[in-house]
């Protein structure tokens, strides 16, 4: 087993989430809602935690302070001590040369501008997660065959169709794991095996090889950006040229939510009970969990195949949805195939359907937001997105976008 101090954790929990649109306007991505209760930054906290990891870095670029209060210094996962443990990484300025300060332009050049904080740490092995994808793998035994096996990179991927292999990044690997080839969202993708953004670094020479690539780059970008991009242009590649870069195939669920039609297809996918992120009890997501009472279903409510979270008080039809905490359905009021966000009104007469409805709105008697999808499969222009803090009191088409304190 490693010692306290030879890995590091590293969630990359910052970025401005813009294909999330309006619900990334006034909130970080990784503290979106999943499931009711839990926050999409819990999951890769929680896997660095149950790994035995102790030393987990947490970096915050876009609104910090959205997430800040829910972290709470790692207090949730443990994480909070006098020595090590948790550490929340914000970008700075006037620290070194242009192409490590500021905001960063790309999950790769973000391990270049925090190359003088992981050097003085001086961990063997560095474990880096987004924090926009919902996964419960035990992470230990693969950070120990890492070490063991002495590789500059091993990379966990995930199975998806070659559609939507084309939004991520391809790992060709031979029979043994080595990988022999990246494809960086490719228009054709050569197979349906992506990588999840879960890596493990040898740290030595993953900061020779950030500071070779910022050599050959950073004289053909602007100021202020490495040319190193994301992980997939330029970092990866060239560790792959190593010989010593290896996929490792993450078992059970994963899915990268970071898009609106991805967000609402992951919450079916865990009403349908394809989920099976919490369904291992010795190593559980890990959550702030709010302080409410208990849901309640009235005389009058009726909910099928639903998620209700702590003081969700439903008095009207709920089907194939989550109601987060404190969520009000009225009576007559319906609700179906949406995510209705923390102390939202759906007031009665009202019906929402295919939508993501955001915090404290108020959808009022008789409104219409949504309306039946065109196929099986969830599409952005189908799904309705309310911004928070918005009134809907007359009707909203399907693939609407409201901004945040809207009066539609």
């Amino acid at each position: 087993m490693q010692r306290r101090g030879d890995v590091l954790a590293l969630v990359q929990a910052g970025g401005q989430g813009s294909r999330m649109d309006v619900l990334t306007r006034e909130r970080a991505k990784p503290a979106l809602p999943y499931g009711g209760v839990h926050r999409l930054v819990d999951f890769a906290l929680s896997g660095l935690v149950h790994a035995g990891l102790d030393d987990v870095w947490v970096s915050l670029e876009y609104q910090v302070t959205s997430i800040d209060d829910y972290l709470s210094g790692g207090r949730p996962w443990s994480l909070d001590r006098n020595r090590g443990g948790f550490r929340r990484i914000v970008p700075q300025t006037g620290t070194g040369p242009a192409t490590e300060s500021g905001f960063a332009h790309g999950n790769g050049d973000l391990l270049l501008r925090m190359s003088a904080d992981l050097e003085s740490f001086g961990a063997r092995t560095l474990a880096v997660c987004s924090a926009d994808h919902v996964f419960n793998m035990d992470l230990a035994p693969v950070v120990e065959e890492h070490v063991a096996a002495g590789r500059v990179a091993t990379v966990l991927t995930s199975e998806v169709s070659k559609k939507d292999a084309s939004d991520n990044v391809v790992v060709l690997a031979g029979p043994d794991g080595t990988i022999t080839g990246v494809e960086s969202k490719p228009a054709r993708p050569s197979s349906g095996t992506v990588a999840t953004e879960i890596f493990l670094y040898d740290t030595e020479a993953l900061l020779a090889t950030l500071y070779d690539l910022r050599k050959e780059l950073s004289g053909e970008q602007d100021d202020g950006d490495s040319g190193i991009g994301d992980f997939g242009e330029h970092l990866l590649p060239r560790l792959v040229e190593t010989g010593k870069a290896v996929a490792v195939p993450l078992t059970g669920y994963w899915r990268d939510v970071g898009q609106p039609s991805l967000y609402l297809q992951s919450h079916r996918d865990l009403l349908s009970g394809a989920v099976d992120v919490f369904d291992h009890p010795g190593r559980p997501v890990i959550s702030h969990w709010p302080d409410r009472p208990a849901a309640r279903v009235r005389a009058s409510g009726e909910c099928r195949d639903a998620l209700l979270s702590p003081g969700a008080d439903v008095a009207g039809l709920v089907v194939g949805s989550v109601l987060g905490p404190g969520v009000v359905v009225e009576k007559g009021a319906e609700v179906h195939d949406s995510i209705v966000m923390e102390d939202c009104v759906i007031r009665a007469g009202a019906v929402v359907r295919t939508s993501v409805v955001d915090e404290r709105c108020e959808v009022v008697a008789r409104a219409r937001v949504g309306g039946e999808p065109s196929g099986r499969v969830v599409r952005d222009e189908d799904l309705v997105l309310v911004g928070r803090d918005s009134t809907v009191s007359g009707e909203v088409a399907a693939g609407a976008r409201l901004e945040p304190g809207s009066d539609a």
